[in-house]
């Protein structure tokens, strides 16, 4: 057998998806990082409406139609006081392709990417695919990421540095000076700032602010996505944005693994962003509600847990042994080692689940939490 490439077998499957596999069929599950709620039902419809009209049956153009790219230009002039040109945004088969390309079209061979650790499974395995060097950066105790730590693992080997917040799977939300800081990093060292955005929605304390606003040069691209804002992960669409010069490289990537995000998906996106946003702030209320009630649970249990102010996850400190107690007990979470070194001693919780079954995984948990103590 011939043998494989390097880069694939700098990775493995998923730590997350090994603890699904792990658990009982009827396992109440903590460790799903995807809204509970249908789509809304005038991105659905846009869907279906452009496939019996026939207009979803052929390629659209690479960067996606001119109408969903006219959506997103306008989203982040009313959500991010952006002025982003239609023409320099690329829709893609979700945020983890944006990901994907962005790295790909910024990362030559043993060039480094710094990111955060813990930190979403993909920086450092995308890292890997594009060539390059994982670069996982320690958190704060709160789970931010300081701009100073990401500034000190700057050298001259370093091709992009990755921000993400609110964030994924520590539910931090970083401040505006952070995200000020990381703008003037990336024109100061002339590095790349990939600003994931994806749970930009999703915030309870605080507010997101994006790096881009505040750059003075084109070492931001921003990642995002229909996905977690408009509870459409299936949906597989997201985006990247960025200068001109940056898109047409990332286009190059996008043209020859993709073709084009999907047609139906587009349509739905675009009247996603377009369309009615009250259910968006009504998951969140639900989500802020959730997260109180589980930092409560976990609070009485005695773990300590730093406040999540965003996306749909919280990260408590967890005694040895507690987490495989815990899915055993037929509660699905996921070991923070599965994010990284840094979420050693930690578990995931994702409270994206009704209410009925989150009380019943709370009570669940604490008597994992006696009997591991």
């Amino acid at each position: 057998m011939p043998d494989f490439s390097h880069r694939v077998e700098q990775v493995s499957i998923s730590g997350i998806r090994e603890v699904f596999e792990a658990a009982s069929e009827d396992a109440i599950n903590l460790g799903l990082g995807q809204p509970d709620f249908p789509a809304p039902e005038h991105a659905r419809e846009a869907a279906v409406e452009a496939i019996r009209a026939g207009d979803a049956d052929g390629y659209t153009s690479n960067k996606g139609t001119l109408e969903l790219r006219e959506a997103i230009a306008a989203k982040h002039a009313r959500d991010n006081d952006l002025d982003v040109d239609p023409g320099n945004v690329i829709a893609t088969s979700g945020g983890s392709e944006a990901l994907h390309i962005a790295l790909e079209a910024h990362v030559d061979a043993d060039e480094e990417v710094i990111y955060p650790d813990p930190g979403f499974v993909s920086y450092e395995a995308l890292t890997h695919l594009a060539g390059g060097t994982p670069r996982p950066v320690e958190l704060r105790d709160d789970l931010t990421l300081d701009p100073a730590d990401v500034e000190a693992a700057i050298t001259d080997d370093t091709a992009a540095f990755v921000v993400n917040s609110p964030a994924n799977p520590t539910g931090a939300v970083q401040s505006p000076a952070d995200m000020r800081e990381f703008a003037r990093i990336a024109d100061e060292h002339d590095v790349l700032c990939i600003s994931d955005e994806v749970y930009e929605h999703i915030v309870f304390e605080g507010e997101h602010r994006s790096p881009a606003e505040f750059a003075e040069s084109d070492n931001v691209v921003v990642i995002n996505a229909a996905s977690k804002a408009y509870s459409m992960t299936g949906w597989r669409l997201g985006w990247v944005t960025g200068s001109d010069e940056r898109i047409e490289r990332m286009l190059r990537v996008h043209q020859y693994g993709q073709a084009c995000a999907s047609a139906p998906a587009q349509y739905a996106a675009e009247a996603a962003l377009s369309g009615p946003q009250d259910r968006v702030g009504e998951m969140v209320d639900a989500f802020e509600e959730r997260r109180n009630v589980l930092l409560d649970g976990l609070e009485d249990m005695g773990l300590q847990t730093p406040t999540p102010k965003g996306a749909f996850y919280a990260m408590p400190e967890v005694p040895e042994g507690w987490v495989e107690e815990v899915i055993d007990r037929g509660v699905v979470v996921v070991p923070g080692a599965a994010f990284g070194d840094g979420g050693e001693g930690y578990a995931r919780i994702s409270y994206a689940t009704d209410m009925e079954q989150l009380k019943e995984a709370i009570d669940v948990m604490s008597a994992a939490t006696a009997a591991v103590r």
